[in-house]
This record gives C-alpha cells, structure tokens and sequence, in this order.
C-alpha cells in the first residue's frame, strides 16, 4: 500500500487561501458598488456635475434669503399698521331718558395699541338723537366722562369683562 499522508500545514494554507479569496471578491463587489454610487453623484441624475449642481444650490438660498429678508420688512409694516389700528371695543347700552324703555342710547369706546382713541356716546330720545365724542390718550382723557361713558372705556381697556 501506498501511504499517503495530508500535511495539516498544507490543509490550513488551503483553508486560508479559499477564505482570502472569497474575501477577495467580497471587497470587489462591495467596490464596485461604491464606485457606482460615486459615479452617481459625481455625473447627476440628469448628468449634471457636482459644481452645477452646488452654484444652483447657492443661487436658491441667497433667493431664499433675499425672500426672507422681504417677508421680515412686510411683517414690520403689518406690525406697525396694526399697532396705529382700533383693536379695543367696549359698548354700554343703558336707557338715557327714563321711560323711553328698550336701552336704546349706547356708549361705546373705541382704542388702539397704546389705549388711545375716543369714546362714543349716543343719547336717543322721542325728539331725537344726539351724539357726542371724546377723545381718549394713554387710556385717559381731560373731559370728564359720565357713568355710562367710563364703564364703556373700562370694558375697551380689559378691567370689566363682559
């Protein structure tokens, strides 16, 4: 009989080149597939190169930032817009002359950011309709206010709620 003996060393280098091999063409796939996704990048999905596509991405935002910059001014002339605007209503109905019945005269104030503006008030009778105005600054006025007159301003400025 022929004696035919397997060196281990030999088994083992075997071993070794078959697993450096699959290895080997792990590494070339997992290559290639990184090279196709640069090339990707690289060209574009409509070919278009990786500096094409930066400048077009600059020009948007600095038109996006012009944009903002013109919304912020718009939004500062709205502000002071609503600022100078009668924002504050506070209405009192009451019945001027006794007997008259229905609460038919009203005062009604009328205000802005600062509490300024004026109150209204509207005195109805059998004979008719007088109207009477009064200015109001800081929430205050120089002219004196009847009852019915400071309760509509009280309810303007938020210290009556309905």
């Amino acid at each position: 009989m022929i004696g035919f003996t397997v060196n281990p060393v030999i088994i083992l280098s075997a071993l070794l080149s078959l697993v450096s091999l699959g290895i080997a063409i792990f590494a070339i796939i997992k290559y290639r597939e990184l090279y196709q996704h640069y090339d990707m990048f690289m060209r574009g999905r409509d070919a278009e190169t990786l500096e094409d596509f930066i400048y077009n991405e600059k020009e948007e935002i600095m038109a996006l930032q012009e944009e903002d910059k013109n919304n912020k001014e718009a939004m500062r002339v709205m502000n002071r817009s609503l600022r100078a605007s009668f924002q504050k209503t506070g209405i009192v109905h009451y019945d001027a002359f006794s007997g008259m019945g229905g609460k038919m005269s009203f005062a009604m104030a009328v205000l802005d950011y600062t509490n300024s503006g004026f109150v209204l008030n509207c005195m109805h009778s059998r004979e008719g309709c007088f109207l009477y105005i009064k200015e109001i600054d800081a929430g205050a006025t120089d002219t004196a206010l009847g009852a019915e007159e400071k309760e509509a301003l009280e309810r303007a400025l938020g210290y009556i709620k309905d």
